[in-house]
């Protein structure tokens, strides 16, 4: 038998550290933490102040089961919560402040409803004031509890109202062309907390010399449209961080770039480049996906022109597509060992759009880049190609002779899926779907094809933050979006159903919520799975 001492010893709690316990890491590769989402994990792991720690520690069995006694209590907490309420509140003042609070909000919506401006008048405000003080005083006078009342309904109503702002449920429209960035001037006003991050933005900006890892953890959770240009030409490596090397940067890259226009685009129609050109001029300008099966496959260039975003009106003007073809005869020519590839004309797009943002305001989709000046226009293809180059540079192996690259990946993600989720493996397998039927677009085209642009341009906010994003981190994110659709890939039971759905997945109204919670699911995955190969293995 053990002594009341040893009781009281055993009863003791411990608040050392466990080994093994799980810490939450927060970097350049992961979301950086949100204090409003994460209010109660901060409070959790900030450090307590050590002198009411002595005088709340648990000494005894009595006291341990007086505070744990609710734990188990599922159906309790608000019978006490209102006994409490009726012992420490005037029940007429409570009632009397909640219809002048009902009656204020209720005007207030109506007002929203009607499209009105919001004009408080001075009664009202002097209603809510003598509300809210008769509230507070009352709970003041009654209140003997250890915890004050009043401050707590406020933090909770001034935390519920951020978190609305901060995940606002209202979404712009959704064109079919799907270029809106929820950040543009047409969109919803911005939210204090996005005003906030984007004054970080142009402070980090600003300075002498930009911390790139800094940006890299800012831009992870997406970049404000307003400084999205400059953020992707740093992170790309395309600009120098100093800020006096910018500009001189900018000339010489420029400068360059039409020198091998001048250079090489006279010689397209020679024969060894007449094939390359003729399949890049299709695939720019055409009008519709349904006609992609048409086209014979010898040619390249000119044939990929018109397949790049057939609904979006942008992408069918002239003088859109031969800023497409030069950018891609130019690559294709100084790449020999892979040349231009179908699907290569995607990437071009999410590039040429942020940067055409930089120099207007509003919608793009159906913007007439005419109306721009030459020298603009001139400097956005220099600056797509360059950007363009320096994604292509970490895939290039995706590219070139039988694309081993992308065979490498697709064979990865069999491997990853069968590890987190064997049911949906097992029923593809079932179903004889090979995962080189669907994932093959995916690494091929970098979901472009999946997603609508305004979703791709936020993915890549993410792919540029992170190392090796498009070529290692995309491999989680198609994992990621693949599980994302697993209710609807177990309801169809034949190799039909399935790879029509795979083909065909319905993300038009996707926006930046849909693509952070895939983002952050990839990470997920990549935390659990990148650096344990064992986890690959049956």
């Amino acid at each position: 038998m053990s002594s009341d001492g040893g009781k009281k010893q055993f009863w003791k709690r411990n608040v050392s550290k466990v080994p093994g316990s799980i810490q939450h890491v927060y970097g350049a590769q992961h979301p950086p933490l949100d204090p409003l989402l994460h209010t109660n994990l901060l409070k959790a792991n900030s450090k307590p102040n050590s002198a009411s720690m002595r005088a709340k520690k648990v000494t005894t069995f009595q006291e341990f089961e007086s505070i744990t006694s609710d734990a188990w209590d599922v159906g309790d907490d608000d019978d006490d919560l209102m006994a409490m309420a009726t012992q420490n509140l005037n029940t007429d003042v409570v009632m009397e402040t909640a219809n002048k609070v009902i009656q204020i909000h209720s005007k207030l919506q109506e007002q929203k409803q009607q499209n009105k401006p919001m004009e408080t008048s001075g009664e009202q405000l002097d209603d809510m004031e003598q509300a809210d003080n008769s509230v507070e005083n009352t709970v003041k006078s009654n209140s003997g509890s250890e915890f004050d009342t009043s401050t707590d309904l406020n933090h909770r109503e001034t935390t519920l109202s951020q978190r609305q702002q901060s995940v606002s449920p209202t979404s712009p429209t959704l064109s079919a062309a799907g270029i809106a960035d929820q950040n543009s001037s047409d969109g919803p006003l911005m939210s204090e907390r996005e005003m906030t991050r984007l004054e970080k933005f142009r402070q980090l900006l600003a300075g002498p010399n930009t911390d790139l890892e800094e940006l890299r953890k800012l831009s992870w959770s997406g970049i404000p449209r307003q400084v999205r240009p400059i953020t992707w030409k740093l992170l790309s490596g395309y600009l120098p961080a100093n800020v006096e090397r910018r500009e001189s940067t900018l000339q010489r890259k420029r400068t360059e770039y039409f020198a091998f226009i001048e250079q090489y685009y006279d010689s397209r129609n020679d024969e060894h480049h007449q094939d390359t050109y003729r399949q890049i001029a299709i695939d720019i300008p055409r009008m519709t996906p349904e006609s992609l099966i048409l086209q014979p496959k010898v040619r390249e260039i000119h044939i990929d022109i018109p397949r790049t975003n057939p609904l979006i009106p942008l992408f069918q003007q002239a003088s859109v597509q031969k800023i497409f073809e030069r950018i891609l005869f130019i690559w294709a020519i100084r790449h020999p060992a892979s040349g231009y590839v179908q699907g290569i004309n995607d990437l071009v797009t999410p590039f040429f759009v942020v940067f055409v943002f930089e120099y207007i305001e509003g919608e793009v989709e159906n913007f007439d880049v005419s109306s721009l000046p030459d020298e603009v226009l001139q400097n956005i293809e220099a600056d797509s190609f360059w950007c363009m180059s320096k994604l292509l540079d970490g895939i290039q192996d995706n590219y070139t002779f039988a694309q081993p690259g992308i065979q490498r990946k697709v064979k990865a993600l069999q491997e990853l899926v069968s590890r987190i989720d064997e049911q949906v493996h097992k029923h593809l397998h079932q179903a004889e779907v090979e995962y080189l039927q669907f994932a093959f677009r995916w690494m091929n085209n970098l979901l472009m094809r999946e997603l609508p642009l305004r979703c791709t341009i936020r993915l890549w906010d993410t792919y540029q933050s992170e190392p090796e994003g498009f070529s290692h981190f995309h491999l989680y994110v198609c994992a990621a979006f693949l599980i994302r659709w697993r209710k609807e890939l177990l309801e169809e039971k034949d190799f039909q159903g399935l790879l029509i759905l795979l083909q065909n997945l319905p993300t038009m109204h996707w926006g930046n919520e849909e693509i952070s919670i895939l983002l952050a699911e990839a990470y997920r995955l990549k935390y659990a799975f990148a650096d344990a190969p064992n986890h690959y293995k049956r």
